[in-house]
């Protein structure tokens, strides 16, 4: 996992100054002899003439001979990269000024052909199965995670005003001010009238490219009693017709959300948003209401919201396995793509950080696995670190971490069954046209036209093969909303 491929030095310079510490290394193709081969090495920092310290990486150019073996330019030859970097991380390298190169801790790339990710999963599983790294493995990966997220403190002021406070949840959870959902059409004089526990979550690529697919979500925390009225305010004011809501009320005798809603058939008031619970249903681990919803000062007709609630995610833990949660977002997404000009889905669990997380990370990833094909690449912990820059600790446990891979592993998995049945089809399909002629049929079809019982013959049969093209309904892919 210390091999990066196609990696810049100065690309392999940034990721080890920015996330790695003294003895990280990596192993990338060589830009300027392609065939050889760089071992990247963070090593000790250099002083400056100010006193400060600055990081320093060394290159080591790994040679590939004709023979197929490997060296550093003398010295030993191994019949493996492996073999030569297990070697120097026992025995270190000297470099010309005298300097020791240690390789200590490998930094590992988490980029991924989204086709391989079954065998990502059983590295990281093996690797968690050994007593004596037992730290590694998914843990590894998790732990990474989280030591970049003390690095993402971005100003969380208007959570921490005094008039805010009783609006969070929990007190820890804030949401950061530059991606925050403000209220509009609030009343100023009333210090704090503007605030919601909430953020905007956009699936934007790091190099910004491709944004017309960016994806918007709105993750937010599970609601208060004194909060309800703020929650209907954010619902109308950003045209959302779907909430996907990943928790019951109550679990394990604590309170995990208000409830927000009226009861089946009945109609409430939350502040100058008027519900009305049209109906209400039980599908496979979930509730579906359909609410319909609109401004008491206005003259304008109802808008419907469908209303998803998960409620087969376990009180500890993640559900064991991530078909239930694929198919909700599968109907989830069913009902966005069917609503024109629609905002953001709303998702939120209690705290808003952890499901939520889950759920919007997962859906992120098998957006970009339906749009770019199974030839794609994905990263599972930089897609959740896009994320935590939009609101803090999405995705809050190792267990929720590994779900992730779990469901986008079983979703690729599908697409795959479904791409060889496809193909499997068209093979069937061709054949049968192939014996739609006998070969006298066949001679006869190139000098003259058959006669008109062969004729209406071929076309009943072709009529009949076209009736029976297996025409699949749409694939679902995440959930869909762009461009806003």
């Amino acid at each position: 996992r210390w091999y990066h491929g196609h990696l810049t030095g100065k690309e392999a310079e940034k990721l080890l100054t920015e996330k790695g510490k003294t003895g990280s290394f990596l192993v990338r193709e060589s830009q300027s002899k392609p065939g050889d081969f760089v071992l990247s090495v963070m090593t000790n920092e250099d002083k400056m003439d100010t006193g400060d310290r600055k990081p320093h990486v060394t290159h080591v150019m790994i040679h590939y001979q004709p023979d197929g073996k490997y060296d550093v330019g003398g010295g030993e030859r191994f019949d493996t990269l492996t073999d030569l970097v297990e070697h120097y991380k026992k025995n270190p390298m000297v470099e010309k000024s005298g300097a020791v190169v240690h390789l200590k801790q490998p930094f590992n790339a988490t980029r991924i052909n989204a086709a391989n990710i079954e065998n990502r999963v059983k590295e990281l599983n093996k690797m968690a199965d050994h007593s004596e790294k037992a730290k590694q493995g998914f843990w590894e990966e998790f732990e990474m995670l989280q030591q970049q997220e003390c690095k993402l403190l971005y100003p969380r002021k208007e959570g921490q005003r005094p008039e805010n406070k009783a609006k969070n949840r929990y007190k820890n959870i804030l949401p950061f001010d530059t991606t925050r959902v403000a209220l509009r059409d609030v009343d100023e004089s009333v210090p704090g009238s503007d605030y919601i526990n909430a953020n905007n979550i956009k699936s934007i690529p790091e190099d910004g490219r491709n944004s017309e697919h960016c994806k918007i979500y709105i993750a937010t925390q599970g609601c208060l009693q004194t909060t309800v009225n703020d929650f209907w305010a954010m619902v109308y004011q950003e045209n959302s017709h779907v909430i996907v809501m990943t928790t019951k009320e109550v679990e394990r005798g604590r309170n995990k959300c208000f409830r927000y809603w009226p009861d089946k058939g009945c109609t409430k008031e939350y502040g100058c948003i008027c519900v009305r619970n049209v109906s209400e249903r039980e599908a496979q681990g979930y509730y579906l209401r359909e609410l319909e919803i609109l401004r008491t000062d206005r003259d304008e007709r109802p808008r419907l919201v469908k209303h998803y609630q998960y409620f087969s995610w376990p009180d500890h833990g993640v559900p064991n396995e991530p078909g239930g949660v694929l198919s909700f977002l599968d109907q989830v997404n069913r009902a966005q793509r069917s609503i024109p000009d629609t905002g953001p889905i709303i998702v939120h669990c209690s705290a808003g950080i952890g499901r939520t997380g889950t759920i919007i990370v997962i859906d992120i990833l098998v957006d970009i696995i339906h749009r770019q094909g199974l030839d794609c690449d994905i990263d599972i912990p930089k897609t959740i670190q896009m994320v935590r820059r939009q609101r803090s600790g999405m995705v809050q446990t190792e267990a929720q971490y590994k779900f992730v891979y779990m469901a986008v592993q079983q979703y690729i998995e599908a697409e795959q069954k479904r791409l060889e049945e496809e193909q499997r089809n068209k093979r069937k399909e061709r054949d049968y046209l192939n014996i739609g002629y006998s070969p006298m049929e066949k001679g006869r079809a190139k000098g003259q036209p058959p006669s008109p019982r062969a004729q209406s013959v071929v076309d009943d049969e072709s009529a009949s093969v076209y009736e029976n093209l297996n025409i699949k309904s749409p694939k679902v892919s995440g959930m869909s909303n762009t461009g806003r």
